[in-house]
């Protein structure tokens, strides 16, 4: 059968046996991911609306600034993030260091500029008329900005999966800011890396087909959804 399809049947066998430390570190991933993207969500839609919906002095350069912090190694934000929690740092007092608390901040930084971008870039793909329109008809700004959004809701959503994508992927921040402690902060990534360093192969590969499989899910999701709004539409 060979080294890779007995791996990959152990694998199966603990994914079945619901192991416990698989199932922690899917726990984890999961709970860390979502908070990250609700948390860029609230900041990073509205912001990508205003930049759309605004004209500025240097909005050219924060595009392209912003485009580029799209591509920010995970590894330099964990380095920020443990300079700002260690205890020696500005918010090393709060003790969050080694704490989902962390990853999540951490996270959040990460998928921030994802979320931001591909929103400014959904609200400059919607007809301006939406919004003129709306606003021509007396909706205060607040409610035409919930047109827009209405409007291109698969477009935002298609921004937060990639921003929960990116989340649920990352190593770097979970590992720095997580410490890895098992039952705590151990991540589906993390454990990955851990438990193959360790010869564990088996564990690993099977938290690496669960993280395919939520991430698989997700895209089914929202493409479930796109289809079911283009029947309705028919």
């Amino acid at each position: 059968m060979g080294y890779l399809g007995t791996s990959f049947s152990e694998a199966l066998a603990l994914i079945a046996a619901a192991d416990p430390d698989v199932i922690s570190a899917v726990g984890t991933s999961v709970y860390v991911s979502v908070c990250s993207i609700i948390a860029a969500a609230v900041i990073g839609i509205p912001l990508g609306y205003l930049m759309a919906t605004r004209v500025f002095p240097g909005k050219a350069i924060v595009t392209t600034l912003l485009q580029t912090l799209m591509a920010l190694p995970t590894v330099v934000v964990g380095l920020i993030g443990y300079a700002l929690f260690t205890h020696n740092g500005p918010l090393g007092p709060l003790g969050l260091l080694y704490t989902p608390v962390a990853m999540i901040a951490g996270e959040t930084i990460l998928i921030l500029p994802v979320v931001t971008s591909l929103s400014l870039s959904a609200t400059s793909s919607i007809n301006a008329e939406v919004r003129e329109t709306a606003l021509t008809l007396g909706a205060k700004p607040l409610q035409a900005a919930g047109a827009v959004m209405r409007e291109g809701r698969f477009a935002y959503m298609t921004a937060l999966a990639a921003g929960f994508g990116r989340a649920i992927g990352e190593v770097g921040i979970a590992m720095m800011l997580g410490g890895n402690i098992r039952g705590a902060t151990r991540t589906m990534t993390t454990a990955i890396a851990l438990e193959t360093s360790k010869g564990e192969f088996a564990l690993g590969l099977a938290l690496g087909m669960i993280l395919l499989t939520v991430a698989l899910a997700v895209n089914v999701f929202i493409r479930s959804l796109q289809a079911r709004s283009g029947e309705a539409g028919e």
